[in-house]
């Protein structure tokens, strides 16, 4: 696909910024006293525009100066020469809920410059807890060695509050873990009365900070909501101005038919809608990826406030139990387990695997496990179900039931499933924003147990230096909007996304020349290169390409 030219991209992006120089830039002559001076950097303002030379006066937690700075005016002066400065990237899709408590220094992503991530995506958040109904989320939380204390969104951000952390967190509410809490993982429609429970639990979190919701429509129990809840619960936030983000229901063969329910929510509510990773998975799917960008493309002209975001990987990551079916997996995972232990039922539960592999025997070779729970399968992780199966000696359907059984569902995999030439196509549209779906990590201690998809540590990365420099199939102020002042406007974070005078210090200082995504699939942990400096509400988060243990990250809502 052509490289968009700039003009087309602030048309369809909506960024009025100039393309030639950006007019904040003025000489300074009577600046107050900065804790930092950014001397001399490349500037990239987020909006879209051009590259400025200039300095970059910092007070407190916000810019208060962008020109010709007298270095001598600052209290610490920090080189900047020939290196590109950003605004904070923020990633608009992320599964940090829980392992942010764990890993607060967050150093996967402060080391790809990220300084905000949107938690709660695909269904999932971290609130509401209710015990009797989130065993799934107290395994998942278990499993990220983190001890649930809280029970709603205000009580989750009094704990981030008090933890602290290296980045600042946004968070959606989960549709599917808001439905558990009422209906558990019964695959049946709400009442009416359940349904207003609904609506008032939405509003609950939104009232506490929630940024939006999110849904999980391929999994449980997102997968059981009809069309009309997630209408109901979309005019709530369409009045309350905030976002839809949507894992929508089938990413393959029907991947047409999920967008256009997301279109129709977005189209009937008024709701801003956020396509969640948007792909083609599935080789014989990969055609269907122009057609999918076009209906977002038509949605938009005719007034559906709908934007998607993208990580720049032609493999993806979830949870084994996404192959099974819906009669399968209600109830959750003791009736799961009733059923796998029924020989007859078992039979049935393998004729019933999603087709994508049921009918596709090469399709298991491309599922790698990623990471399990289970003491006893600590073999597994890095290999494919394919090479499992024949170690096993039965068929790979049935490996795949043992090790869900063994590990109590909890196994995660990564699947090789999109192609290269349409990540290009759907990273390079200017309706797309970048995103990594991954977690907060660092590369020591249990996280090594685990192979995960290395877009954790890499994503922001990998855009810079293999996209922009390596490819050239974006340039870098696109990329840097991309990945700042887009999704900025779209969670509406008014004070972050872009550097101008007024606006927040998270600030990103790379070398456009050496900034390098070191992670991969054999060895996902891995910190990225290429950052000198990184300042999260004007706090040094890395300096010097080091990190600091500085935790300034803020909850945003």
């Amino acid at each position: 696909m052509p490289k968009l030219s700039r003009r087309s991209f602030i048309a369809l992006t909506g960024s009025t910024a100039a393309t030639t120089a950006c007019p904040a830039f003025a000489a300074v002559s009577h600046a107050p006293t900065f804790d930092y001076v950014l001397k001399g950097g490349r500037i990239f303002d987020g909006t879209g525009a051009a590259e400025a030379a200039g300095d970059i006066g910092i007070r407190g937690d916000s810019i208060v100066a962008i020109g010709s700075i007298d270095a001598g005016q600052a209290r610490q002066v920090l080189d900047v020469r020939g290196l590109c400065v950003a605004p904070g990237f923020i990633d608009i899709h992320t599964h940090s809920d829980g392992e942010i408590l764990r890993y607060g220094d967050d150093e996967s992503r402060i080391f790809q410059g990220v300084t905000t991530e949107v938690t709660g995506n695909c269904g999932y958040s971290a609130a509401p807890y209710v015990d009797a109904e989130s065993a799934q989320l107290r395994r998942d939380l278990a499993a990220a060695g983190v001890t649930q204390t809280w029970t709603d969104v205000g009580s989750y951000f009094r704990l981030l509050q008090s933890n602290h952390c290296a980045t600042n967190q946004v968070m959606l509410l989960g549709q599917g873990t808001l439905r558990q809490t009422i209906a558990g993982l019964e695959n049946r429609p709400l009442s009416p009365a359940e349904l207003q429970q609904a609506v008032r639990g939405l509003e609950t979190a939104l009232d506490q900070g929630a940024a939006g919701m999110s849904s999980g429509l391929e999994y449980t129990p997102g997968r059981y909501t009809p069309t009309d809840e997630l209408l109901a619960l979309a005019r709530v936030l369409q009045r309350r101005g905030k976002l839809y983000a949507s894992h929508i229901r089938n990413e393959e063969s029907g991947l047409l038919e999920a967008i256009d329910e997301a279109l129709r929510i977005g189209r009937e509510t008024g709701v801003r809608v956020q396509v969640s990773h948007l792909k083609a998975a599935g080789k014989a799917n990969w055609p269907k990826q122009d057609a999918a960008i076009a209906a977002l493309e038509r949605a938009r002209a005719a007034g559906v406030d709908v934007l998607a975001d993208v990580y720049p990987y032609t493999a993806y990551s979830t949870g084994l139990t996404v192959f099974l079916s819906d009669a399968t997996q209600e109830g959750g995972f003791g009736p799961m387990l009733t059923r796998f232990a029924d020989p007859a039922e078992r039979a049935r539960i393998r004729a019933a695997l999603d087709p994508r592999i049921a009918n596709d025997p090469g399709a298991y070779e491309l599922i790698v496990i990623s990471a399990t729970v289970a003491a006893n399968q600590s073999e597994v992780v890095g290999r494919d179900l394919a090479t499992i199966a024949r170690d096993r000696r039965v068929e790979p359907a049935e490996a795949l039931l043992q090790l869900l059984e063994e590990a109590r569902s909890e196994v995660s995999f990564v699947g090789h499933g999109m192609s290269e030439e349409n990540v290009v196509r759907v990273l390079t549209h200017p309706m797309l924003m970048v995103s990594s779906d991954g977690y907060a990590m660092a590369p020591r201690g249990d996280a090594l147990l685990s192979r995960p998809h290395p877009r954790s540590y890499g994503a922001f990365a990998r855009v810079l230096a293999h996209y922009v420099r390596e490819e050239r199939k974006l340039d870098l102020a696109t990329a840097v909007h991309k990945m700042s002042g887009m999704p900025a406007a779209q969670l509406r974070l008014d004070d972050r996304g872009t550097l101008a005078k007024g606006k927040r210090a998270d600030v990103v200082v790379f070398d456009a020349a050496t900034v390098k995504d070191v992670s991969g699939f054999a060895e996902p942990h891995k910190l990225s290169t290429g950052f000198a400096h990184v300042l999260v509400n004007g706090v040094p988060v890395i300096r010097d390409q080091r990190a600091t243990g500085a935790r300034p990250g803020r909850v945003l809502s």
